[in-house]
């Protein structure tokens, strides 16, 4: 029988693959060996920040497989491998619909289009595209590059009031 983790952070590192999966993954042969660098692996705080920003701007980028292409990504921006892929779990299967409605809804109000519009069952594919398909992307877009931003910046803004944190409790106790 084994022991469950108490605490959500921990069944969420238990369940992200190890850098030993990742390097055999097949369409990761080609960064494999970088993906072994245990620099990529520790929780320092730039790396961190790097890995959440990476992880964030691929779920919304793509759809599917963003928890293989985040990792490649890290070994050229020197970010946590862990942070994007944890991060990449964003978008997944149960939530990956509402991303989508919503990204709408804002590509077509920058775009200013009119919302809620159905569509016939004998419009085409290329027309459904036109309609829905360049609001939906500019709105993923706009989630990534913004998201990746805000991710790093939290990071490092709560990385900060953390060691400020702990300075003050050490300062109060001496």
């Amino acid at each position: 029988m084994t022991v469950q983790p108490k605490h959500w952070w921990a069944r969420l590192i238990a369940a992200l693959p190890t850098r030993h999966t990742l390097s055999a993954h097949p369409w990761l042969q080609p960064v494999a060996s970088r993906l072994l660098d245990p620099q990529l692996w520790r929780f320092q705080h730039e790396a961190v920040a790097r890995g959440v920003a990476v992880g964030t701007f691929w779920a919304f980028v793509i759809p599917f497989a963003q928890i293989v292409v985040a990792p490649a990504h890290c070994t050229r921006w020197r970010a946590n491998i862990p942070a994007a892929t944890a991060m990449t779990m964003l978008t997944n299967p149960l939530t990956i619909g509402f991303w989508l409605w919503l990204a709408y809804q804002l590509g077509a109000r920058i775009l200013g289009e009119p919302l809620g519009q159905t569509i016939s069952g004998a419009d085409s594919a290329p027309s459904w595209l036109a309609q829905y398909g360049w609001p939906t992307v500019l709105g993923m877009g706009l989630f990534a590059t913004g998201g990746a931003a805000l991710g790093y910046g939290s990071v490092k803004l709560i990385w900060r009031l953390g060691i400020w944190l702990k300075r003050r409790t050490r300062r109060a106790a001496a």
